[in-house]
């Protein structure tokens, strides 16, 4: 229990389990810190006006003693010590010991007001412990909690009962001529006697309301810094994963877990880069890195933009799906859209680089549709999903088969069939149909579309 109370009052952001968050991170959190410590001003400033509204409104506030009025006098101050306080932590990030010291005056000010009611109204002591002016002490309590740092409701609860302690032994013991000490709960709330058992009641539970208080505030704080650190991992990821992607894998999860698969329809598209391989050679490393990056970023949002995902890249080689991570009813048309797109995309490439005196390079590209099982495979530690089927192994005998055809984009005649039945249309499309096509690897022939053609030289 003890290293629990010492993590919450000292903790916050500094024990030695904690997570070790960036610096970024961190200065947003303080950043939100200093944006409640002006919510909690302003919650005070509408506190005290109520309060004082209240205070003067209620009949009989000023009739029974003229001469001792102090209330007034603590409304004043408190509001001008709200206002100066909202003036600094608009100008100023406050320092951990102004803040407590903010709390200490808060519980403080709402002592000596309700202290001072047994003056303004001429009754003994006792008389003030019937005040529900002592619920306002849970408000300045809970008011702590929107900075998600336990030690200052903690410290709000303690000085609260401290204070209340303080008010109880001053009736018992301070004051001349003892209060009547009674065990009857009718007596004690219609006269001024005191009930010991009420006043511990009202004790314990601003104890207890504190202690809860906190201890959720410190499992929230510690769930939240989680969250932000796997937050900030995904977002590390981004720098690798597109964050589409990482959204669809997450999806993804949720429908399939480790070790189950599930049956698709998908489209496959399959990509490379012609001569890629003698061309590469004559590139420094740097050079090399830098061509695959320029050939990635100018096609991998094509692919994207028609709800397509990266399964991974093989070198020059890109793989995609269609409908695979996130189940699709226009699959086979947005594959072929993208591929259409990818080809004018390859084309403004070339013409770029001739610009530039750089060697043109073209592209191939496959693809095929069908039916796919989807599925996660890995341990707990890492996993990754992945699609069999054979319409994925179909895609990469299919891109080799455009260098038997001498063409830069093939799709099996499906495909086109699928993507007309999925609303693809266009007047511009000149297809060119290969039909009954014998390709290596596979034991039948094919009916095969061309996509695009030969770029001619």
């Amino acid at each position: 229990m003890l290293p629990v109370l010492g993590r919450i009052l000292w903790g916050d952001g500094e024990r030695s389990d904690a997570l070790v968050l960036p610096d970024r991170i961190r200065a947003n959190i303080k950043r939100q810190q200093q944006d409640s410590e002006k919510l909690i001003g302003w919650i005070q400033l509408g506190i005290v006006s109520i309060f004082s509204t209240l205070y003067a409104v209620s009949p009989g506030a000023f009739t029974i003693s003229n001469n001792i009025r102090l209330v007034p006098y603590i409304l004043i101050t408190y509001f001008v010590f709200t206002i100066l306080r909202l003036y600094l932590v608009y100008r100023h990030t406050l320092p951990g010991w102004f803040i407590s010291l903010s709390v200490i005056a808060d519980i403080a000010l709402l002592m000596i007001t309700i202290w001072s009611f047994h003056l303004q109204y001429d009754q003994p002591p006792s008389f003030y412990l019937k005040a529900p002016t002592l619920l306002y002490i849970f408000i300045f309590i809970a008011l702590r909690a929107l900075r998600f740092e336990a030690r200052y409701v903690v410290l709000a609860g303690g000085v609260s009962a401290l204070g209340w302690v303080l008010m109880f032994l001053y009736v018992i013991l301070v004051e001349p001529g003892n209060p009547m000490i009674t065990r009857d709960y009718v007596q004690y709330l219609t006269t001024n006697s005191v009930l010991i058992g009420g006043e511990l009641d009202k004790i314990i539970s601003i104890v207890m309301v504190t202690g809860i208080l906190a201890l959720a505030i410190s499992r929230a704080r510690g769930l939240l810094e989680r969250s932000v650190a796997e937050g900030d991992k995904a977002r590390s990821l981004s720098r690798f994963f597109a964050p589409a992607v990482i959204e669809q894998m997450a999806a993804a999860e949720k429908e399939v877990s480790l070790g189950q698969g599930t049956e698709r329809e998908a489209a496959i598209l399959m990509m490379d880069l012609r001569g890629f391989t003698p061309f590469s050679q004559n590139l420094s490393p740097n050079d090399l890195i830098c061509l695959i990056v320029d050939y990635q970023s100018r096609m991998v949002p094509i692919i994207r933009k028609y709800n397509g995902v990266v399964d991974r890249f093989e070198g020059d080689g890109i793989i995609a799906s269609f409908g695979s991570v996130r189940e699709s009813k226009t699959y086979a048309a947005d594959v072929v859209k993208a591929t259409l797109e990818l080809i004018e995309a390859a084309d403004a490439w070339t013409v770029e680089r001739q610009a530039n005196g750089e060697i043109p390079i073209n592209v191939g590209i496959a693809v095929t549709a069908g039916t796919i099982i989807f599925g996660i495979i890995g341990d707990e530690q890492r996993l990754e999903y992945t699609i069999l089927g054979d319409c994925v192994n179909l895609s990469a005998k299919l891109e080799k088969h455009t260098k038997a055809e001498n063409v830069r984009a093939l799709a099996s005649a499906e495909v086109i069939a699928r993507a007309k039945e999925q609303g693809y249309e266009s007047s511009t499309d000149n297809f060119r149909a290969l039909p009954g096509r014998a390709v290596e690897g596979v034991d039948h022939t094919m009916d095969l579309v061309v996509l695009a053609e030969q770029v001619k030289t």
